[in-house]
Order: structure tokens, then sequence, then C-alpha cells
């Protein structure tokens, strides 16, 4: 069987497609940091296309990891040369396999990240795209403030130092572009938050000014930040992925890639130094990204945030189970059309009834074989971006908010870290410490959670959303998940 490489993809190509470009003849165009399923499964994917098609062979990537977690990812491709098998689960049960060839180098900052840093000051590089998670950009949830008190942008900031954050490592970057007269780079935010371009001009302006105030007044001047809107579900890879690839296709893959066939890509048209034509392979390339970035994020990923704490409380363990469930689905439904669909604007060719009727097929796919756990990760981050601007948005309208009210009452209740079925729950989340000991109190005091203003802000003083949270989290302790979704679907049942 052969190893993934690059001598070996003409015996390879007779089970799988693989690239037909000359590899030898790419560059890179691109650096993107944070190299994980999700961007090989997108944006390396959509640029494999172009190439596919004679094109963009200038625009290959340079993949970057940034924490010391990344070497898995080194170790994984650098062998491979930085090849990897992609592969589309189908609902009805078909694979389609493919090898993606447009990631030509990776390199691990914690190794050297001068290599890094010089890689990003190349003019070759025109690009550099991002996804470091809802988290990584050090924006504070609720005053929309850059915080500059995180351990790794204080490291970077003192005298001396050597960079070592996303923050230090492109804003280095960008001023050595500067002082050498080489136009900077365009920094594209992947990462599912609204306006995540603007978010990421901000992050990056503000360490820029803290570092140097003219190199921050330069970077927000000269450098382009466009937002983009990505979709594609897209779950961890699992051992029995690399034995399918292995078993079903003959692949010695290392790290292949699974995920759902739908995908959809929508950015901003602001590119001054250039991109390559993705528009050609399906991408929308927009004048305004927010319609549709808004559409996505709060009705998929805050539909995720709808779906999994219930779920995992009840005992579902993998999504597309409770997808399934007509409970489910039902509350799912009323969540997005009730709560979530009033806050929207129009969406320049989508027709939202399908758009949501789409998503719940999609979050049913049985091959994904999507976890609830992963929908559960960092939900500090994903609640306070996805679902409560929905709640802020329908209290200000004067709007319903007790569905949004209750998924958020059901996060409180799975950070107490155990199940209805009395089973350790394990909360993954960056605030994980502070999250459990507010979880512990609210028995005795309810509201203990919701307390927190620097996640809430000032929702515990707004009865209008303290009342139905209440009530979710006393049915929720006292009756369990099902009963608390049977109560509030029977509700949109009788118009009560």
């Amino acid at each position: 069987m052969p190893a993934l490489r690059t001598d070996a993809l003409p015996s390879i190509a007779e089970e799988v497609p693989v690239p037909t470009y000359d590899r030898s003849r790419v560059t890179a165009g691109i650096v993107h940091i944070g190299v994980g399923g999700f961007h090989r499964a997108h944006q390396a994917m959509y640029l494999d296309r172009l190439m596919q098609q004679g094109q963009a062979l200038e625009w290959g990537i340079c993949g970057v990891g940034v924490l010391p977690g990344d070497r898995r990812m080194k170790d994984a491709l650098l062998p491979q040369d930085c090849l990897y098998t992609l592969v589309l689960k189908h609902p009805d049960g078909a694979l389609e396999p493919r090898v993606v060839g447009s990631v030509v180098e990776y390199l691990l900052a914690p190794d050297d990240p001068e290599a890094v840093v010089e890689r990003m000051a190349d003019p070759a590089i025109r690009i550099v795209s991002l996804t470091v998670t809802e988290g990584g950009y050090s924006i504070d949830p609720v005053t929309g403030v850059f915080d500059a008190s995180v351990p790794a942008v204080q490291r970077d900031l003192a005298p001396g130092a050597v960079m070592s954050s996303t923050f230090g490592l492109v804003t280095e970057a960008l001023a050595r572009r500067r002082e050498r007269g080489i136009a900077p780079f365009t920094v594209m935010s992947c990462d599912n938050l609204q306006g995540n371009g603007d978010l990421a001009r901000k992050a990056f302006t503000a360490f820029a000014r803290l570092r140097d105030p003219e190199l921050g007044a330069w970077v927000e001047a000269e450098v382009a930040f466009p937002n983009a809107m990505v979709d594609r579900i897209t779950p961890a890879t699992t051992p029995e992925d690399v034995a399918m690839v292995r078993e079903r296709f003959g692949v010695d893959d290392a790290w292949p890639v699974v995920c759902e066939p739908f995908t959809q890509w929508v950015v901003e048209d602001r590119f001054p130094a250039g991109r390559p034509p993705l528009e050609d392979v399906g991408v929308q390339v927009v004048a305004d990204v927010e319609p549709y970035e808004l559409m996505k994020l709060r009705l998929l990923n805050a539909g995720h945030q709808g779906l999994c704490y219930f779920a995992h409380l009840a005992g579902y363990r993998l999504v597309h189970d409770a997808a399934q469930d007509p409970l489910w689905r039902a509350f799912l439904r009323a969540y997005m059309d009730r709560e979530a669909t009033p806050t929207l604007h129009p969406v320049p060719g989508v027709d939202l009834d399908d758009y949501k009727a789409t998503l719940i097929e999609r979050f049913s796919n049985p091959e994904v074989r999507d976890t609830v756990a992963r929908l559960c990760t960092d939900s500090s981050d994903r609640i306070t971006k996805w679902l409560l601007p929905v709640v802020r948005a329908q209290l200000a309208r004067g709007g319903e908010v007790h569905r949004s009210a209750a998924i958020v009452a059901s996060w409180a209740r799975y950070a107490e870290g155990v199940d209805e079925q009395g089973r350790p729950i394990q909360v993954v989340d960056r605030l994980v410490e502070r999250i459990q000991a507010l979880a512990e109190r609210q028995r005795e005091d309810p509201l203990a959670f919701l307390a927190d203003r620097s996640l809430f802000g000032d929702l515990v003083d707004d009865e209008r959303f303290t009342t139905p949270y209440r009530e979710a989290l006393a049915s929720l302790h006292e009756r369990g998940a099902r009963a608390t979704l049977e109560r509030l679907v029977a509700a949109d049942v009788t118009g009560s």
C-alpha cells in the first residue's frame, strides 16, 4: 500500500483522483495560519479546484502552525509532501475521495519563528489567511475591545521579544514589509465570526498600535481585511476515518479529512494585493458579506448550539442522531423561524425557508458522524458570538427570546459537568474553571451563571430574558432535557 507522497500519486490515481497539475510549478502566494480540518476541507480545496483547471499556480498555500500542538500536523504533512486525502461523505453512504495538492509548504512557528515571519515578509505572499478559532482574536465579547492582557500578547509586546503569537508574527511581517517598501499582504479571516475581517482589523491594528503607534496607523490605513462567510461541516478526523481511507481506497494517509458534500464561501472583494479567481470555482465574491454571514452564524452555528447541550444531556453523542429526533428538529426549526430569522437582512439569491430545511438535513447526515462533543467545545466563545447577538437583536425589537434563553440554560446545565445519566462531562473551554464554578452555584442561585457580565453583559438585568432562562434551567434540573424541549415545543403548537 503506497504512503501518500508525490512519487506515489501515479499508483494512487488508479483508485482516487489526484492532482493533475504539476505541483513542482506551484508557488506559495498565501500563508495560512491554523491548518486544521476545516481549512483543508474548504479554502485549500477551492485552491486545488482552481489548480485542476490550470489556474492559480502562483497561489499555493504555505501552512503555519503557531501552537505547540500543531506539531502533529507538521509531522503528518511534511512526510507526505503536504498532500492529504479529502473524503466527502454523502447522506446515502457514498464516499467521494480526492487527493488535494494546494498546500505546498508547512512551517511550525515554535520551531523557527524567524522563518515564519520572513515567509510572510516575502513579496510573493499576497494573502495571509486565518482559522485561529472564534476566541483567537482577543476581542472582549461584551465591550468589543482588544484584550491586551492575554499572556501571549503580553509576551510579544515585551522589549526584545521573539514573536510567538499570531498577532506578533503577522505584525512583525507587516513591519518588515513596510520597512522594505513592500506592499502589505491582505489579512483574510476564515473564522466563524460576524464581521470577521472587521474584528481582525480591530485586533491586529490594536496590537500594532501597542507595539508602535505609527505602525498601528499604517496597518489601519494600508492593510485590507475582507469579511468572509465560510461553511462546511467538518468533523474531527477519527482513527476509523484513517482506517477507511487505507482500506477502501488503498491510501496510507496520516491525517485525511472528512466532511459533508455541502460547501459555501462568500468573500468580500477587497484584495488590493491581488487574489486568485475564486469565482471560477463557485466562491461568491460580493460587495457586502453581512447578509450571508448573519444567515449562517445565526441559523447554522447558533442552531448547532441549540442542538448540542440538550442532546448531550439527554445521552446523544452523535449529531445526526439528535437531528433526526422529531423533537429536536421541531425545536431547532422554531428557534430558526421565530427568533433568528427576524434578525436577518434579505439574502441575495437565497430562499431562507429552503436554507433552513437544508440545514436540518445537513445536521441529520448519518455518514458525517459529527460528534455532539465537538459542537459543545469552546462554548464561551461560541454562544457569545453566535447566539447572544440574536438575543440582543430580539430584545431590541420586542421579539421572542425564550428559546434562546433555554439554549443558554442548557449550556449552563451542561457546564455542571455531569449528564442526566450521572456520567461525567468533559467540558472543553478556555474558561472551564470559571464557568464550572458558576454552574456549581446555580441550584441555589439560578442566575449565578448568567451573572458573569464579562460573558453576558447586562442580560441578567432583563426580566424578558431571565424569566424564561430560570424556567428552562429549573425544568432541566427537575425534568431533564427531553421534557424541557417537549414543553417548549408544545407551547409553540398551542400558541401559549
